[in-house]
């Protein structure tokens, strides 16, 4: 929820007394201020997020710093969050790769739907088990080709 960096070893020990204290986000950057957070945080901070949606928001943070930052992953995060329906799936991503997971435990055994890549062209390859089934011009129609291959009726991760 929370990250920075600084060479001066009295703010790390004051940012991490605080913190350990049972500080919030917002005291803790009073005692030192190179402690950074999203307004995102706070309200998780506020009223603790569900493991869905807080796994959605660090992913959708993470891909912005590095060695993660990789624009066309991000736009295809962003395009996924966007779709009521997967966004109470959880979001898997290995390699810049985006599928979704019924559990929010055993994310690898109850994997559903198709697996989205953004492809060195350009492109966004939708597949199956290894096989290509679709190849889109956009993160959107990727998402929307993912969405309607879904099965009816599809509860929250749990």
């Amino acid at each position: 929820m929370a990250w920075g960096w600084t060479a001066d070893l009295d703010q790390v020990v004051r940012a991490t007394a605080a913190w350990t204290g049972g500080a919030g986000l917002e005291e803790t950057k009073a005692h030192a201020s190179f402690i950074q957070f999203r307004p995102w945080a706070l309200d998780h901070e506020r009223e603790p997020f569900g493991v869905v949606e807080l796994t959605w928001r660090v992913k959708l943070d993470l891909i912005h710093m590095p060695p993660y930052d990789h624009p066309r992953a991000n736009a295809l995060l962003a395009a996924a969050y966007a779709q009521p329906v997967l966004r109470q799936l959880m979001p898997v991503n290995s390699h810049f790769n985006l599928w979704f997971s019924t559990s929010v435990e055993e994310i690898w055994k109850r994997r559903i739907g198709y697996v989205i890549c953004p492809h060195h062209e350009g492109l966004y390859e939708v597949g199956n088990e290894g096989r290509l089934v679709a190849r889109t011009e956009t993160p959107e129609e990727a998402v929307a080709f993912v969405v309607t291959a879904l099965p009816e009726g599809l509860g929250p991760a749990s």
